[in-house]
C-alpha cells in the first residue's frame, strides 16, 4: 500500500479521518460536513499518522483546517517532516 501522504510504501497502514472522531458531535462540524463527509478517511502509514497527530494536536484544527491531504501538506510541521522523512527513505 501506497501512504496518502508521504508517497511511500508501507507494509502496515492505519486510515486516517480527515476529521476525528472526537468531533463528531460537535456542533460546528454537524452543521458545515454531512455524515458521510465526517466520516472519510485516507491510507496513511503508521509513522505519517502518529506525526500527523504528534505535530497537530488539536483535533478540533485537524477538522477545520487540515481535513484533506493538500491541506495536511501545507502545515508547515508536516511539510518539514515529509521532507526529513523522504532524506531518511
Amino acid at each position: 500500500m501506497i501512504c496518502s501522504l508521504c508517497g511511500l510504501e508501507c507494509d502496515r497502514y492505519t486510515e486516517h479521518h480527515f476529521i476525528p472522531k472526537t468531533v463528531h458531535s460537535n456542533k460546528w462540524f454537524k452543521k458545515r460536513y454531512t455524515r458521510e463527509q465526517m466520516n472519510k478517511t485516507t491510507p496513511v502509514c503508521r509513522e505519517c499518522h502518529h506525526a500527523i497527530h504528534d505535530l497537530i494536536p488539536s483535533e478540533k484544527d485537524l477538522g477545520r483546517k487540515y481535513n484533506t491531504i493538500q491541506g495536511l501538506k501545507s502545515n508547515a510541521k508536516i511539510k518539514k517532516y515529509l521532507k526529513w522523512k523522504k532524506r531518511k527513505s
